[in-house]
């Protein structure tokens, strides 16, 4: 079973930064990919941003420009450094691994408990 550690979130105020971090209990030679998500009252779970083993990575549009994802293979961790924060920003945020199983043979999905980030204005 792989464990996703999350931690970062927080209140700040509008045009503040944070950072989350998203440790996995897993060798990164078996993550194919690494993202966070939101979810925010009311809302679908949208994709924040992703990042690949391959070190690609894609935005959601409405976070280009302000938020980066970045992976540090040696600790297992995921970064997400938001910046320039917005009130529409506050949701629950959650760290999704794509993982092999050991011998290669599948992929699955785990997700982290979710940290809060709320953007006051």
């Amino acid at each position: 079973q792989v464990q996703l550690d999350e931690s970062g979130g927080g209140l700040v105020q509008a045009g503040e930064s944070l950072r989350l971090s998203c440790a996995a209990s897993v060798s990164t030679s078996r993550i194919n990919s690494m993202g966070w998500y939101r979810q925010a009252p009311g809302n679908q779970r949208e994709l924040v941003a992703v990042i690949t083993s391959g070190g690609i990575t894609n935005y959601a549009d409405s976070v280009k420009g302000r938020f980066t994802i970045s992976g540090d293979s040696a600790k297992n961790t995921a970064y997400l450094q938001m910046n320039s924060l917005k009130p529409e920003d506050t949701a629950v945020y959650y760290c999704k691994a794509v993982v092999s199983t050991v011998g290669g043979l599948f992929r699955r999905d785990y997700w982290g408990q979710g940290t809060q980030v709320t953007v006051s204005s």
